[in-house]
């Protein structure tokens, strides 16, 4: 059985088998599971867009053109943090 890898450094981090994923993601549209993964992404990021984008395989751009418009419908996103 294969595994999904989560892109992060924290070692804590536990590996789901596809069929512990799918039910997660069944009724959710692609845009809802795509803004839960750049969000989540972001906070294991501890909000670095940088990072979060090359983890995401995303340009810089790209992901803040997405992060303004999770802000302009009223979603919290990650702030970084120093």
């Amino acid at each position: 059985m294969t595994t999904v890898h989560v892109a992060a450094s924290d070692p804590g981090v536990q590996f789901l088998a596809p069929n512990q994923i799918v039910p997660l993601l069944i009724g959710a549209t692609v845009d809802e599971v795509e803004r839960e993964l750049v969000l989540q992404t972001l906070a294991r990021c501890d909000g670095n867009r940088t990072r979060a984008s090359r983890v995401l395989g995303l340009s810089v751009r790209t992901l803040r053109n997405k992060i303004r418009l999770y802000a302009a419908s009223g979603i919290e996103v990650p702030a970084c943090q120093d």
